[in-house]
């Protein structure tokens, strides 16, 4: 095991009716900016909620940020956080709108090209706090420091991060609000969650039995309750589990002294960015290619996983490979979630503008060993043909 720094200053809310709870966690002159995404909180009833949490308080409201939130739109609230003064942001929504809400609570004290932030790793000694409450669960954004944001006239989807500043002050994780999700929104956030874990995971030994103990256990919890989860918005048993499991899988626990990786990441983000996939659909795209392509280098692990998380024993290493393999690619499809291009209508003409577009963004050695190379990349895609 690696030596490492763990901090994490979010304060977690969770359970059924904890949204009106709010109001003693925000101070009471705070000038508060809420932030959400399309209007769905206005039908859900969260957002009346969070009102009648919040009267006495002063309230500014910011809309329309997208499912994956563009530097546009952000700049347009950090504007408004200026003009008003305000000194409270309350990210209400997804792992889109809490990443953009991060973005403007960075991004309003600072001075120059906002996305410098983003490009060149600009620092900042301000930032406005935030809070959250969850409406979908997926990111774990609710309980880390970092954030994507994209930008449509660069062709960029790129991330960033200044913990423990940009974690949540507090989060509310309320599984009721599950229940208006679409199946589609459930799908995607069950398989974005497995690959958060799997990320950091899957790499090599480091000789860290928590961790990967740790990593199996939510792995293993998500593959039992996300069946459960993604068909029934009434289950709230499946639903407070599986918020809980989405959150522990990106709050920073699991990447303590040890290798990480997150080329599926990189590869899917490009994806979203050239064709617009949901971003979780395109993790169950490429992660089953990046085990198969990258097995040598992750082969101790493979075997780890097809062992302790999948119960399977039996063959040849590269039997065993390629059965844990099926196995995660139908523990996808069992939330209807697919795992190649060709679900998308999409041939091998969409591999060479992914590997331009990493290319440009100077990604070209990935993984935790970095050998993810474009050319391993175009391996991994057209595996997934």
């Amino acid at each position: 095991m690696n030596n490492f720094t763990y901090h994490n200053p979010t304060k977690i809310i969770f359970g059924e009716g904890t949204i009106e709870t709010i109001g003693r966690e925000i101070p009471k002159d705070a000038r508060i900016l809420m932030t959400y995404g399309g209007g769905s909180i206005k039908n859900n009833g969260v957002y009346e909620q969070v009102k009648n949490a919040l009267k006495g308080h002063t309230l500014f409201e910011f809309g329309g940020i997208e499912a994956n939130p563009q530097y546009s739109t952000l700049m347009k609230a950090v504007e408004v956080c200026r003009k008003e003064n305000i000194s409270f942001l309350l990210a209400v929504g997804g792992g889109s709108v809490i990443d953009g809400t991060k973005f403007i609570a960075t991004a309003v004290f600072f001075e120059g090209e906002a996305w410098d932030i983003l490009t060149k790793n600009a620092k900042t000694d301000k930032f406005v706090p935030l809070a959250a409450i969850l409406t979908l669960p997926a990111t774990g954004s609710e309980m880390n420091g970092f954030g994507v944001i994209s930008r449509k006239e660069t062709g960029q989807k790129l991330a960033f991060g200044r913990p423990p500043f940009t974690n949540p002050v507090f989060s509310v994780l309320d599984p009721t609000v599950t229940k208006t999700l679409s199946p589609r929104q459930r799908g995607n956030g069950v398989v974005d969650a497995f690959i958060h874990v799997t990320e950091q995971y899957m790499t090599y030994p480091s000789n860290s039995p928590v961790q990967d103990r740790y990593a199996e256990s939510l792995l293993k919890t998500l593959i039992e309750v996300g069946p459960e989860y993604y068909p029934d918005p009434e289950n709230m048993e499946a639903a407070k589990n599986l918020i809980w499991a989405a959150t522990m899988a990106l709050n920073g626990n699991l990447s303590c002294g040890v290798p990480v990786d997150w080329a599926t990441h990189s590869i899917g983000h490009e994806l979203t960015v050239l064709e617009g996939i949901d971003h979780g659909r395109t993790l169950a795209i490429v992660w089953p290619g990046m085990m198969h392509v990258m097995r040598d280098t992750k082969r101790e692990k493979l075997l780890q996983y097809a062992c302790r998380v999948w119960g399977i024993t039996d063959g040849s290493d590269d039997e065993r490979i390629d059965a844990a393999i099926r196995k995660t690619e139908e523990f996808f499809h069992s939330v209807s979630v697919p795992t190649r291009l060709s679900d998308y209508r999409l041939g091998k003409e969409v591999i060479g503008k992914v590997v331009a577009n990493l290319k440009n963004n100077g990604f070209t050695t990935l993984g935790e060993k970095r050998l993810v190379t474009p050319e391993k990349v175009a391996e991994i895609l057209t595996n997934r043909l």
